[in-house]
C-alpha cells in the first residue's frame, strides 16, 4: 500500500481507524486497493480492538502502516494519530465501514485541484441498501438541527418524502457548512495548520467542529456526487450502543458550549433534560439499563 524504496513518496495517505470491526475493515481495505488509481499509503489505527483486526491487517496488508492503541482513545484522538503518520499532501479520512467506490477518490481529488480554496471534501453516500444518507449539513442550531433530525429520521424509516428530498440534496455540488468524517478528503497542511480535530470529542460532532475551525481560518468546506462511497453504518458503534449513546450527548454540550450563544445551550440542555426524564419514567424496573442511561444523560444536561 505505500510505494516501493525508491519510488515518489505517496499522492494520498488513506487514515482508516477501526474499533472491533476486523471483517468491515478487510473490506474497506480491499475497497482501496482495487478502487484508488494513484500512489497511496494506508495508516490503520486501532482502537484497542479484541476482534484480531491488527493481525488481519498484518496478514492481509502488510503494507499499510498500523498504529495500535493500547486502549480506546476515541475516534478525533486517533485519526490525529493517523494524521500525524501521513506524507502524503492529501488525506482521505475514511470510516473502516466504508467502501469507496471506482473513481470516488479521484473525483474527491479533482475538487481539490480545480478548487485551491477548498480543503475538505466530502462525497455522496449511501447505505447498503443503496439509500442516500445524510452525509453534511448546516451548522448545529436547535431549529437546524430539528430539520436535519427529520430528514434524517424519515430517510432511516424509509418515507418517500424524506428519500426524495435526501436524494435531491445529494444530487448537487454546493458548499455545506459540514461533511461526515466517515469520508473526506483534505489538504493536510490545512488540517495541521488547524490543530486536526478537537480530542475533547470522544465520538461525534468532531468533523462538526473540524469544519467549522477550518471555515473561520479562511477555507471552504465542499460536497460532491462526482464520488460515492457506501458507508455500512455504524458497524463498531452496534457494540456499545449506550455508550455511543451517551458520548453523542456529551459531543453534543461540548459542540454548543464551544461555538454557541447561551440561548442556544439552554434550549439544548432543557431539551436533554425533557427527553431523559420521559425515558426514564417509561424505564419502570429500577435496574432497567434504559433508566440507568437515562440518569446518566439527565445529569449531564443538568451540570454537564
Amino acid at each position: 500500500m505505500s510505494p516501493p524504496a525508491g519510488e515518489p513518496g505517496p499522492r494520498l495517505s488513506a487514515v482508516v481507524v477501526s474499533f472491533n470491526t476486523r471483517d468491515d475493515l478487510m473490506r474497506c481495505l480491499d475497497a482501496l486497493r482495487a478502487h484508488v488509481r494513484v500512489p497511496f499509503e494506508t495508516i490503520v489505527v486501532d482502537n484497542a480492538s479484541a476482534d484480531g483486526s491488527p493481525d488481519a491487517v498484518r496478514a492481509r496488508f502488510p503494507a499499510a502502516r498500523l498504529v495500535v492503541n493500547p486502549e480506546n482513545v476515541g475516534f478525533a484522538r486517533a485519526n490525529n494519530l493517523g494524521l500525524r503518520a501521513a506524507r502524503a499532501e492529501h488525506v482521505l479520512v475514511l470510516n473502516s465501514d466504508c467502501e469507496v467506490r471506482a473513481g470516488a477518490v479521484e473525483a474527491l481529488g479533482a475538487v481539490l485541484a480545480a478548487r485551491p480554496d477548498v480543503a475538505i471534501v466530502g462525497p455522496r453516500t449511501v447505505g447498503s441498501d443503496g439509500r442516500p444518507q445524510v452525509s453534511f449539513g448546516p451548522d448545529l442550531t436547535p431549529r437546524a438541527e430539528w430539520r436535519q433530525g427529520r430528514l434524517v429520521r424519515g430517510v432511516r424509516e424509509g418515507r418517500p418524502e424524506a428519500l426524495a428530498r435526501a436524494r435531491a440534496l445529494a444530487a448537487r455540488e454546493h458548499e455545506p457548512d459540514w461533511v461526515s468524517a466517515s469520508c473526506f478528503l483534505a489538504r493536510r497542511a490545512v488540517l495541521d495548520g488547524v490543530g486536526g480535530f478537537d480530542e475533547s470529542f470522544f465520538l461525534y460532532e468532531e468533523d462538526v467542529d473540524l469544519c467549522l475551525r477550518v471555515r473561520r481560518a479562511g477555507w471552504r468546506v465542499a460536497y460532491t456526487p462526482a464520488a460515492e462511497v457506501v458507508h455500512h453504518l455504524g458497524r463498531s458503534m452496534e457494540q456499545a450502543a449506550a455508550r455511543a449513546r451517551l458520548e453523542y450527548h456529551r459531543s453534543h454540550l461540548r459542540f454548543y458550549n464551544k461555538h454557541n450563544p447561551l440561548s442556544d445551550r439552554l434550549v439544548l440542555r432543557a431539551w436533554m433534560a425533557g427527553r431523559a426524564g420521559w425515558d426514564w419514567v417509561r424505564a419502570r424496573a429500577k435496574d432497567d439499563p434504559r433508566r440507568v442511561e437515562a440518569r446518566e444523560i439527565l445529569r449531564l444536561a443538568l451540570f454537564g
